[in-house]
């Protein structure tokens, strides 16, 4: 049987119970092994729950302290109540100056203090009671991780001014740096907004007509990370050369701010067929029919007239299909005797062309040339080429090399640099 004997308003704040005729001490900590809420209770005396019912700023503290302590106890663990109920007196009952000198030999949760109104210049001075003496029932959450994020900052010597912290804060990564950017105006000072703005503006204008391309071997909605560094560097580079005075975390933000927005343009825009509708060069005609097959014996045909270009249908395939164990996928022209087969894995790629077909039981011959692939953008040109004009077409995109003892020379060059 459980009474409540105490409880504040806000419902996490420790409540004081009568469980089985004995008072204790109920606080909500961590999760178990389901992620709901563990609770955890341990002793206290009559004394204790008189200064716990009349000092918010004790209770709280007291609260501070014990939550480490729950903490350890994990998942599954009890608390230790041995420890919980040793700082019942040097916390609850003791002088301010003793009570300060614990909180210098414990561990303690200081963000549960900060978003209940503690003075952060006090208790950075070690003085817990006092900066307590503007502690409020009701948390602001946001003031601690204000708080947390700036203690985070400082200790990797970052020092935001004005500009900094409103820049941050219109990307939405004042708080958290991992945090997807985002535009939120409302939370920039509106007297700092017009020069955050311009910051904004000086991105814009230097990665206007660049774009960040879908990279298919990576996933469905992967995009291509040499795009996205790219675009990092040109924003980085415009924006401290506009304002050298800026943190660096202020043009980071507003370079992942680009980034961010310009992949997921990419990833809403449906896979294009790369040019393939136009003219063809180099020889060859324009394919009517393909087979897509990938390294676990998946075949997928296209026809002309039938849906999409081609090269549409092929990267989305690629989308479909790649994975870590399935990274060499074939475009095969049955009819011309020609194909391509790229190789993700090794940014390489071969063309075949069968020379003779196979008459009487007779093998058929090939012709396997090879060449190195600049990232997916080298793949994307390649594969449209072959769609526009098939493997004479290829001629004039890359040099291709027939001895493979030669091509693997020169593939362990380029990985060597």
């Amino acid at each position: 049987m459980r009474d409540i004997v105490f409880t504040r308003r806000s419902g996490w704040i420790p409540n004081v119970v009568r469980e089985d005729g004995e008072l204790k001490l109920m606080l909500a900590a961590g999760a178990d092994a389901n992620h709901d809420p563990r609770t955890f209770t341990f002793p206290i005396g009559e004394a204790h729950r008189e200064v716990i019912q009349e000092d918010l700023a004790r209770h709280l503290l007291l609260w501070s302290a014990v939550l480490p302590l729950c903490d350890a106890a994990g998942s599954r663990g009890r608390l230790d109540e041995n420890a919980a109920t040793a700082l019942l007196d040097p916390i609850l009952l003791a002088a301010p100056a003793d009570v300060d000198a614990l909180f210098r030999s414990i561990r303690w949760d200081r963000g549960r203090l900060v978003a209940h109104g503690a003075d952060t210049d006090l208790l950075d001075r070690g003085q817990v009671c006092a900066a307590m003496s503007t502690a409020t029932e009701t948390a602001d959450v946001r003031r601690a991780q204000e708080h947390h994020a700036h203690r985070r900052r400082a200790e990797r010597g970052v020092v935001l001014g004005p500009l900094d912290a409103a820049i941050l804060r219109y990307t939405g990564q004042y708080l958290h740096g991992a945090t997807i950017p985002r535009r939120t105006p409302g939370d920039v000072d509106p007297a700092l907004l017009p020069e955050v703005l311009r910051v904004v503006a000086t991105a814009e204008r230097a990665c206007a007509g660049r774009g960040i391309g879908r990279d298919p071997r990576r996933g469905k909605h992967a995009t291509d990370k040499r795009d996205w560094e790219r675009m990092r560097t040109t924003v980085d580079t415009a924006v401290r050369g506009a304002y050298p005075q800026l943190a660096d975390d202020a043009v980071r933000t507003v370079s992942f701010l680009m980034c961010s927005e310009a992949a997921h343009r990419a990833r809403s825009t449906p896979m294009d067929d790369d040019g393939a509708a136009s003219d063809g060069s180099g020889g060859g005609a324009r394919k009517t029919a393909l087979s897509f097959t990938d390294d676990q014996g998946v075949e997928k045909k296209w026809l002309s007239g039938r849906g999409r270009a081609a090269t549409a249908e092929f990267w989305e395939f690629v989308g479909d299909r790649a994975s870590a164990d399935n990274q060499v996928f074939t475009i095969e022209d049955e009819e011309r005797g020609e194909g391509i087969q790229l190789h993700f894995f090794a940014d390489t790629i071969a063309r075949i062309t069968t020379l003779r077909e196979g008459v009487g039981g007779a093998d058929p011959e090939y012709r396997v040339e090879y060449s190195l692939v600049d990232g997916i953008g080298g793949y994307r040109d390649l594969v449209s080429a072959f769609v526009r004009g098939g493997c004479a077409a290829l001629e004039q995109h890359t040099p291709w090399i027939s001895d493979v003892a030669e091509f693997e020379r020169e593939r362990r060059r380029r990985a060597a640099e």
